[in-house]
């Protein structure tokens, strides 16, 4: 079942990390339960895997808050582009210390021991929820790593999740891989995803915004390659162009329209690009988007 988003102040689309904005369609909320599970199962670490722009980051958001709700402390840092050095005292910095704990003369990772002691004996789970952490530097990998399998008691409560491309996958470190409990690979929407995020939206802005016909929702899946975040661009051009007097639904029409002044680079359209790269085969049908969760709970 689909959820439509609560209601928020945001524009229609803005592909925000509001908890309005994330689209609990069933790949996303079975995702999430295999997060909780996590946590409420005491694992050590999980692993997420997507390519830019299906939703890793709106995922771990949104876990956040459900792990929030779990009663767990919660602390969310992106590694991507941090320096060697830094990641640390970030973290530190996401964490509800008071002030005599932030002011003792202890180095950085003795604070974090004392927190996740502390969390433990008050048996309290703490969730570090880490974005790209194959852009991220060396040490914070490694201190990552240590945290999820060290056997140290101080350590009992403390689950971290990390997100990462396919591509950099081996950038993870093989000992991390090894011991996820969870496993969750984001791929793209298909396009009964995109029918049922769209029909949604509209919902949550009590019909401010125009109705999608179903052949603009497939257009819109195709074009955008069932990436998540195109989707959002594309859908908010295609009400803009709606608004502006371009008819009173989002159409097919509509959504070519509004790709071409996206990627006014970009020509043909992803799908039809890839059957003009095979015209000696152009019978063969592309790949179905999908999005999908795996390593089963029971497996």
């Amino acid at each position: 079942m689909v959820r439509p988003p609560s209601f928020s102040t945001e524009p229609p689309f803005a592909g925000s990390y509001e908890p309005a904005a994330f689209h609990l369609g069933p790949a996303q909320e079975e995702a999430l339960a295999r997060l909780e599970w996590l946590v409420t199962q005491r694992q050590r670490c999980g692993l997420v895997l997507g390519g830019p722009g299906l939703g890793k980051s709106h995922l771990l958001a949104a876990a956040a808050r459900r792990c929030a709700g779990l009663g767990a402390e919660v602390a969310v840092l992106s590694l991507g582009g941090l320096p060697p050095g830094e990641w640390l005292d970030l973290l530190l910095e996401r964490l509800p210390l008071d002030a005599a704990s932030r002011a003792e003369p202890l180095r950085p990772w003795e604070k974090l021991e004392n927190r996740l002691r502390e969390n433990t004996l008050m048996d309290r789970p703490t969730v570090l929820v880490c974005d790209d952490v194959d852009q991220g530097p060396e040490d914070a990998r490694a201190g990552l790593l240590r945290l999820a399998s060290a056997p140290e008691p101080r350590f009992a409560r403390t689950t971290v999740v990390v997100t990462a491309t396919p591509a950099g996958l081996g950038q993870v470190p093989e000992g991390f891989r090894a011991r996820a409990a969870v496993r969750i690979e984001l791929g793209p929407w298909t396009e009964d995803d995109v029918a049922a995020f769209v029909a949604a939206v509209r919902e949550s802005s009590s019909g401010a915004v125009p109705a999608f016909t179903p052949e603009a929702a497939a257009t819109l899946a195709r074009f955008a390659a069932g990436v998540p975040r195109t989707i959002c661009q594309l859908a908010r051009l295609a009400v803009v162009a709606v608004a502006d007097g371009a008819g009173d639904a989002v159409t097919a029409e509509t959504i070519e329209r509004v790709w071409r002044e996206l990627s006014p680079a970009v020509s043909p359209p992803p799908h039809r690009a890839a059957r003009a790269a095979d015209d000696a085969d152009d019978t063969t049908p592309l790949p179905a988007p999908r999005v999908r969760v795996v390593r089963r709970l029971d497996g």
